[in-house]
């Protein structure tokens, strides 16, 4: 309950404004980004749902990760800066660069900022898909010490963009950081409850398998954790003193493939996962769906492949201790239920 501001960039977005409502439970003061003023009553609204209405003790600043305006008063008096905000597109970018460039220097933008602000600790939000690509098939979970080939070939535009965005970041830090530490947290893909229409591209998965509107299950196994647990790990991050210089995988368990997802939500949600399709794709159909629909795409290259992640570090060193995958799955779909954001309860409102 310390009362220190923390700046939060990228309020509106899923694990922004979870960053919020937890940062206010825990007693911080709290500031946060917005591209546009115009989405404070959106950020609002979210925090409404997970609990927290501060009021005029949450604060907007205007910033763009692609301008310099801004950033200097975003990051004015802060202690603590929680980097969140970066491009994460359903589909395919019609040019790396429109991923890899604002992640990057918007990256940047805020670590030149908050250096200059005398913040004391940044946590950026890197990715597993920092960690986990570009690399030959092995036995062994993925850790913290390893990192993304870029140039190991089939990596996506959005892992290039996590990996050179947090290698930037470092650099920076190595460089030119003066006295400002880093953390960073790379999290699989991120359930939980959603808070409003805004929610991370992992839940599009759980919202498209309810809704109906996949014919089948591509064979593809993927990390999970829950947004709570996300934000957990930043906050204990933020604070630590261990945490200085370190990166830490959020990863709640052994990663999940489309059917066991499937089969969780069958066996929780009753009739409101009666559209969840049990039956499992040969990979030659979901090429072909991929012509179709251009967030296909970016699954192809991990059709078949078995992953893992170790959690061992944050549980070491912070004590982090997530929810199971079972349980975050849940509560993404109960939450999608809850605020009518399915089919079924769009055609009731």
């Amino acid at each position: 309950m310390s009362g220190d501001l923390v700046l939060v960039t990228g309020g509106t977005g899923f694990i922004g404004a979870h960053c919020i409502a937890q940062l206010f439970h825990a007693g911080y003061r709290v500031r946060t980004t917005v591209r546009s003023l115009e989405r404070e009553a959106d950020v609002r609204a979210m925090l409404k749902v997970a609990g927290c209405e501060p009021g005029a003790e949450l604060s907007f600043v205007a910033a763009d990760l692609m301008a310099d305006a801004g950033w200097a008063e975003a990051t004015a008096g802060c202690t603590y800066v929680l980097h969140v905000a970066s491009p994460f597109p359903l589909g395919v970018p019609k040019h790396e660069d429109d991923l890899i460039v604002p992640a990057r220097e918007g990256a940047l933008r805020v670590l030149r900022a908050s250096r200059d602000a005398g913040v004391k600790r940044v946590v950026l939000t890197s990715s597993f898909a920092a960690i986990g690509y570009g690399h030959k098939p092995q036995d062994a979970p993925f850790d913290e010490t390893v990192w993304t080939d870029v140039d190991g070939g089939g990596v996506s535009a959005y892992a290039k963009s996590k990996t050179l965005a947090e290698r930037a970041a470092w650099n920076f830090i190595a460089r030119e950081g003066g006295d400002l530490e880093l953390s960073v947290v790379n999290p699989v893909g991120v359930f939980g409850p959603a808070l409003g229409p805004d929610f991370s591209t992992s839940i599009v998965l759980v919202e498209r398998l309810m809704n109906g509107d996949v014919p089948g299950l591509p064979r593809i196994s993927f990390g999970a954790v829950d947004v709570r647990d996300v934000v957990d790990l930043h906050l204990r991050a933020m604070v630590h003193p261990a945490a200085k210089g370190e990166r830490f995988l959020a990863v709640a368990g052994e990663f999940l493939s489309f059917i066991e997802i499937a089969r969780i939500l069958k066996h929780h949600m009753g009739g409101a996962a009666k559209r969840v399709p049990l039956r499992q794709l040969p990979d030659w159909m979901v090429r072909v769906v991929a012509l179709l629909d251009p967030s296909v795409k970016l699954i192809l290259g991990e059709l078949g492949k078995k992953k893992g992640a170790s959690n061992a570090k944050a549980r070491r060193v912070l004590g982090w201790t997530p929810l199971t995958n079972e349980e975050s799955i849940v509560a993404t779909a109960e939450s999608l239920v809850r605020l009518g954001l399915l089919k079924d309860s769009a055609k009731k409102a």
